[in-house]
């Protein structure tokens, strides 16, 4: 199957009412068990990576494995690089074969936001690549004042003129969610998030959906959202299956056995996921 656009898998969930499991990876395997798992649950699915990570790994091996595995695929997989930190950051990942970036300048003042996404959009456009942007403040999990402090969410008229000065094809939104492990449960603002979705004229995306409970992410389907951020919880998932295989029995030091043994609950997890963002179970 050709390499799926972001935007169009966006639109097609918006339009079928499901969530798309957006899984942060950062080798060879995470990247095929998210590639697999799409593949068992008949689903759409984006893979993308962090470009933090490109202390372990080439961000353009990552985008070579991914591309791979997508053109292989039955179901559309769409490659996206994540939360670029600036304009340098966002075009290094175009060059690096990314059909999807994200800049993410949310921690600068908004007219700054706005000119670094527009510099970045005009840029992809030549290539044909999708941008994300973000506005609003989504922080860290850990700070209990980047979930709770009002200032940081996203302002819906604000919103939709930065949509409109920008060109952006999606845009994460800040609802009482954050990044990594949170310190407490969080509790989303719907309210808001149906009203950016009824004016707001590009797909809505939400970041830090590890450990936000099951049935906030089910209504945050329901009520629009359409693309959804999991690292974490994912990565969590990997270390406990791969710690359990040790526990388990030897593998003579045999990492290659240690990885395949732990391949399934990796995959499950990723399903399960995929699952819970359809409730209607929509199914290619």
């Amino acid at each position: 199957m050709p390499l799926a656009k972001v935007n169009e898998v966006l639109q097609h969930a918006t339009e079928n009412h499901y969530g798309v499991a957006a899984m942060n990876v950062f080798n060879y395997e995470t990247v095929k068990w998210v590639a697999e798992a799409a593949n068992r649950e008949k689903i759409p699915v984006i893979i993308q990576l962090y470009p933090g990570f490109d202390k372990y790994i080439a961000l353009k091996h990552v985008a070579d494995f991914a591309k791979n595995f997508a053109v292989q695929s039955d179901v559309p997989i769409a490659v996206h690089l994540d939360h670029s930190a600036g304009y340098e950051i966002a075009v290094g990942g175009i060059k690096a074969g990314f059909p999807s970036v994200m800049v993410d300048g949310s921690a600068l003042p908004y007219e700054e936001n706005v000119e670094v996404t527009a510099a970045v959009v005009r840029t992809a456009n030549v290539f044909n690549v999708d941008v994300e942007a973000e506005l609003g403040h989504v922080g860290s999990g850990a700070n209990l004042d980047d979930i709770v402090n009002a200032d940081n969410y996203t302002n819906v008229d604000q919103a939709v003129e930065f949509v409109q000065r920008t060109g952006c094809g999606s845009l994460a939104v800040a609802v009482r969610n954050a990044h990594g492990a949170y310190v407490k449960v969080p509790n989303l603002d719907f309210d808001r998030i149906t009203a950016l979705h009824k004016a707001v004229p590009v797909p809505l995306v939400l970041h830090g959906c590890s450990d936000i409970p099951h049935e906030q992410l089910q209504e945050s389907v329901r009520l629009g959202m359409s693309k959804f951020n999991i690292a974490t919880e994912y990565f969590r998932a990997i270390y406990k299956s791969i710690a359990a295989q040790v526990d388990k029995e030897a593998k003579d030091g045999n990492f290659m056995a240690l990885l395949d043994a732990s391949s399934e609950a990796a995959i499950d997890f990723v399903r399960g996921k995929m699952k819970l963002l359809n409730p209607n179970k929509f199914s290619l």
